[in-house]
């Protein structure tokens, strides 16, 4: 759920920013090509690995993240680390917990390189969960892909 505004931007864009009881900025966007304003001063890896997360987000919603993003933030998926969710008309409320966090980053990036390879949804959640089962949080609570 979005929690309170954020202050020192204009009208039109104080009620599309929020900051969650985590911390996480969420800003809308009209839609998943447009990407938010706080990757503005982000370096270009950064914006590239949101665009990614736009174009996999199908994927991303059945791969887990192992930063304990789960328990602090309430994710159900690594898509939620840079994705809150998708409405109905196409808009994108954004989520910044990416940009703090090279976990999240790392298995949005393998994801999609695997699925490029020809990998599917479920080889590439085994992959995970065994490469990030020790040393890491506990996973996001996604349902395994058939």
């Amino acid at each position: 759920m979005l929690s309170a505004c954020g202050g020192s931007k204009p009208a039109e864009e104080s009620h599309a920013r929020h900051q969650t009881p985590s911390g996480d900025l969420q800003e809308k966007t009209a839609s998943l090509s447009t990407l938010p304003s706080f990757l503005d001063k982000q370096p270009e890896q950064m914006k590239k690995a949101y665009l990614v997360a736009a174009q996999t987000k199908d994927l991303l919603r059945n791969i887990p993240c192992y930063c304990g993003c789960g328990e602090s933030a309430g994710h159900q998926s690594n898509m939620n680390c840079f994705i809150k969710e998708t409405a109905s008309d196409g808009s994108v409320v954004w989520d910044d917990h990416a940009t703090r966090c090279g976990v999240c980053l790392e298995i949005a990036v393998k994801s999609a390189q695997w699925q490029q390879q020809g990998q599917s949804a479920k080889e590439i959640r085994e992959q995970i969960d065994k490469q990030y089962q020790k040393g890491y949080a506990k996973p996001t609570p996604t349902p395994m892909p058939a």
